[in-house]
């Protein structure tokens, strides 16, 4: 299949991997076709720099990615053949940072738990048999989910009351929060949508005019499938769309991953189409 000017946006958890088993298998007959079209695989989740790799590794990317929520986007050395901002260099990546420091973060969240007298737990408030327990993740896994720099992570457990009330007290403090779908997510001013444009106009300066995909599940995809061209929303677990409002917005037969693989054949298909009427 020829190359093609198109690059796809993806989230992870119950989109690429399936939220219970964090698996990717049925994807990877798909994801193999992008690949073969040459077609840059950008993750965009709130997983963490540590998790994401795993995943790039086992999967064979080598293309950019988002971590955190849009907390920072890293971009291999070489990848762009320009100059462009960054931050620092991190092993073999520029990283572009967006996000607040996580000391930061978490310094804030103690202040407006203890003031409101809060019961939510954080990622750094817990062991790793406590993040094993609360999310199915393995050992290893577990302490890749600790290693966060740019955004925490919290639980509320069974203290629902709790939630909006703690949810103002945080936006009260300048952070932004994110639900995405089991815990949430409190972060600086970023947002995935902010790192995918960041990323749009790199790759723009590379390849010209392109067409941008976004494949998500839940609401903190939302500034993600705001921006790109072609937004894609995959089932949730229970079989039913996140209930969202996008411009041009694709509802995708197929819960978490069997959805992903659904998207991406109608994708592969179009290049097909694409490559023969030319």
């Amino acid at each position: 299949m020829a190359s093609t000017n198109m690059v796809l946006f993806t989230d992870l958890d119950g989109t690429l991997l399936d939220r219970d088993t964090y698996s990717s298998a049925i994807v990877i007959p798909s994801l193999k076709q992008l690949q073969s079209a040459r077609v840059p695989v950008i993750f965009c989740s709130a997983k963490t720099r540590a998790e994401q790799e795993v995943h790039r590794q086992e999967l064979g990317i080598k293309d950019p990615f988002i971590v955190e929520n849009g907390g920072a986007i890293f971009i291999p050395q070489g990848y762009f053949p320009f100059p462009f901002d960054y931050q620092k260099r991190k092993g073999d990546f520029l990283v572009v940072e967006l996000g607040m420091p996580y000391g930061e973060i978490r310094q804030q969240l103690c202040r407006i738990r203890e003031e409101g007298q809060f019961h939510f737990k954080g990622f750094g408030d817990m062991s790793v048999e406590e993040v094993m327990a609360i999310t199915g993740l393995d050992m290893e896994a577990a302490r890749r989910a600790k290693e966060r720099e740019y955004e925490e992570t919290i639980d509320f457990g069974d203290r629902m009351d709790e939630i909006e009330r703690a949810l103002h007290a945080i936006r009260l403090r300048g952070l932004n929060c994110t639900h995405g779908g089991r815990f949430y997510g409190v972060m600086g001013a970023n947002d995935k949508g902010i790192a995918v444009n960041i990323l749009k106009g790199l790759f723009r300066k590379k390849l010209g005019q392109f067409e941008s995909m976004g494949i998500g599940d839940s609401v903190n995809d939302v500034p993600m499938l705001s921006v790109v061209d072609v937004p894609m929303l995959v089932q949730k677990a229970d079989g039913i769309w996140e209930d969202i409002e996008i411009d041009r917005l694709q509802k995708v037969q197929g819960v978490g991953p069997a959805g992903w693989a659904r998207a991406i054949k109608e994708i592969v298909r179009g290049l097909e189409t694409k490559e023969v009427s030319s």
